[in-house]
């Protein structure tokens, strides 16, 4: 069985359409998926588009991703206005609201033709974190960071959308924005499996991606990233807490990863220690090396290989498993109503958000 190596890939990109070199690019690649970002945004028919147009230079299904929490990880706030951030709708206490964000995300996700939310964050909102993470992490407490974000999985998957916990480990006790500093967390084993992990372990069957993110944790003694750590993806996340859903690293171009290793090194580094997928979110130069690397890896290391072809039978089940999510052929063009009915939803959901969090506070 010849490895399809893009299969292993989910591409970002520059542009609000399909132009000849993204539609070489696509054709080249063949990715498992590709994810847009709010420089790829501009309306909702024009996104829908361009996702349309994504899918016809890809035969397989594909993954389409965003980042959608709310607040302030808002891709779509343009077209629909501001969704209520995770930690406004947790501080209301209302469980109802809780699966009612992810529905209400995942309704105007899923009008555009994003099938996939890179959300909820489970990272704890620990203190050293609390100045870069702000109203991302909703509670120092991962039984409540897990409940809120079930209740939300739910709420995504009502409408149609797959979910993704972020960032495992996690983020709790990182001071520093990954994006552009390399952060080393010095904590026990014991302790981040009680804590940072715990909401990963609870939500195991919940997930259908995992993002795993570009921190160093000392307990892995690896010296690693975790997104290059086997201890972490293999090791804990795999065969310690049982999870058998697609492992997805965060954006390999992040500063925190380059400061570690090249792109080429570190792509095949992270499939070989167990990742599924390798996201990167801009450079066309980037994706071209780091797809050849793995290439490249995979004619001359026949262990390599296999393990690919693993990954990519997982890959392929969880497409097959989601096929009525994924076909963006049956999803009709939003019309301006449909956008307007969208957008008195979401701000319905941050009204709602408003006067309980105004109850809250003047009750005695």
């Amino acid at each position: 069985m010849k490895t399809n190596i893009g299969s292993h890939f989910i591409l970002g990109f520059e542009g609000t359409v399909m132009s000849p070199a993204l539609e070489a690019l696509l054709k080249r690649i063949q990715p498992a998926g590709v994810c847009l970002f709010k420089r790829n945004i501009i309306s909702a028919e024009q996104t829908w588009e361009l996702l349309r147009e994504c899918q016809r230079r890809v035969p397989a299904p594909l993954f389409t991703c965003v980042d959608m929490e709310g607040g302030t990880v808002d891709r779509l706030r343009d077209v629909f206005g501001p969704s209520p951030s995770a930690a406004e709708v947790f501080a209301t206490g209302d469980r109802e609201l809780f699966r009612l964000h992810g529905k209400t995300i995942a309704a105007i996700c899923r009008a555009v033709g994003f099938n996939v939310d890179f959300a909820p964050t489970l990272d704890l909102a620990l203190p050293p974190a609390l100045p870069v993470m702000t109203s991302r992490v909703i509670s120092n407490d991962p039984g409540e960071t897990a409940a809120y974000a079930r209740a939300f999985l739910k709420g995504l998957a009502d409408s149609g959308v797959l979910g993704c916990g972020k960032h495992f480990p996690g983020l709790g006790e990182v001071p520093l924005d990954t994006h552009k500093d390399l952060p080393v967390v010095e904590k026990t084993l014991r302790q981040l499996l009680a804590e940072d992990v715990e909401p990963y372990r609870a939500l195991r069957r919940d997930l259908p991606f995992v993002m795993v993110c570009h921190a160093i944790y000392t307990a892995s003694k690896d010296g690693l990233p975790a997104s290059l750590s086997k201890k972490w993806m293999a090791d804990v996340l795999r065969e310690k807490l049982g999870y058998a859903g697609l492992i997805v690293t965060d954006d390999m171009e992040m500063g925190a990863l380059q400061s570690v290793a090249p792109m080429e090194q570190a792509s095949v580094q992270s499939l070989k220690a167990g990742a599924d997928l390798l996201l990167i979110c801009r450079q066309e130069e980037q994706i071209v090396r780091a797809f050849d690397s793995v290439a490249r890896e995979a004619e001359r290391n026949s262990r390599f290989a296999a393990k690919l072809q693993e990954s990519s039978k997982r890959i392929a089940r969880h497409k097959k498993k989601f096929a009525k999510l994924l076909d963006l052929r049956k999803l009709a063009r939003p019309t301006h109503a449909k956008v307007e009915k969208l957008s008195r939803q979401v701000w319905e959901l941050e009204e709602r958000v408003r006067l309980e969090k105004v109850a809250g506070e003047d009750a005695p």
